[in-house]
C-alpha cells in the first residue's frame, strides 16, 4: 500500500475547504500571492482557514506564494499555515532564510522540461519538491523525465480522475496536486472533488 498523499489546491470559497476536508484530503493550497486567477487576499484566506478548524482540523493548510517577499510572509500568513509552497524563481538562500524565520517545511515547485530541471529540483534544499508542468496550467510534462527520480515529491500538472492512478502506479509520488482538472466553468466541482480523491485512494 503506498498511501499517497492528496494537496487539493487553488481554494477560494467555504464549500472548497468543507468539501476538501469531508473527502480526506492530506493538504489544501490557498494562492496568497496577488496576480492569479485563484489568488485570494488576507482577509478570504483567514475565513476559510476557520472553516478547516470546523470540519478538517487534520487537513495541512498549505500558502503558495510567487517571488514574494519574504517578510509578507512572516507578518501576515507564516502563524496560520502548516507549510510553504513557493512556485517562482525563490534560490536557496531565500528558501534556506525563509524556512529558518518561520520554522516552517518549504515545498519548492519546479517546471520540468528537461533532465537539467530533474537534476535541479533534487539537489534542492526544500523539504519537498513539486513538480509540474508550470504554474497552473493543467498540462501534464513528460512523465519519463523523472523516472528514476531519487527523492520524493509532489505530482503536479494535467492529474485527472482519469490518469492518475496510472500516474501513481509509474511514479509512486509521496504526494498528488490537483486544481485546474478539479473545476467546472472556473469553480471547484464537489463531484470532481470527489472523483479525483477516490481515484488516489483506490490506487494509492
Amino acid at each position: 500500500m503506498n498511501n499517497t498523499k492528496i494537496k487539493l489546491c487553488g481554494m477560494r470559497n467555504p464549500s472548497d475547504v468543507i468539501t476538501a476536508s469531508q473527502l480526506g484530503a492530506d493538504y489544501v493550497g490557498f494562492i496568497l500571492t496577488d496576480g492569479f486567477r485563484r489568488s485570494i487576499g488576507l482577509g478570504t484566506f483567514c475565513e476559510l482557514k476557520s472553516y478547516l478548524a470546523d470540519y478538517g482540523p487534520q487537513v495541512r493548510k498549505v500558502g503558495v506564494f510567487v517571488n514574494e517577499p519574504i517578510e509578507n510572509i512572516c507578518e501576515y500568513y507564516a502563524d496560520m499555515l502548516d507549510l510553504i509552497q513557493l512556485h517562482g524563481s525563490e534560490d536557496e538562500r531565500y528558501i534556506t532564510d525563509l524556512r529558518a524565520k518561520t520554522g516552517k517545511p518549504i515545498i519548492k515547485a519546479f517546471k520540468i522540461a528537461s533532465e537539467l530541471d530533474v537534476q535541479l529540483a533534487q539537489q534542492s534544499n526544500a523539504d519537498y519538491i513539486l513538480l509540474d508542468s508550470g504554474t497552473g496550467t493543467g498540462k501534464a510534462f513528460d512523465h519519463s523525465l523523472i523516472k528514476s527520480i531519487q527523492r520524493a515529491f509532489f505530482l503536479a500538472g494535467g492529474l485527472t480522475a482519469e490518469n492518475v492512478g496510472k500516474a501513481i502506479e509509474n511514479l509512486r509520488p509521496f504526494a498528488v496536486d490537483a486544481s485546474s482538472s478539479l473545476e467546472t466553468n472556473g469553480i471547484k466541482d464537489k463531484s470532481k472533488m470527489a472523483a479525483f480523491v477516490a481515484a488516489v485512494r483506490k490506487e494509492g
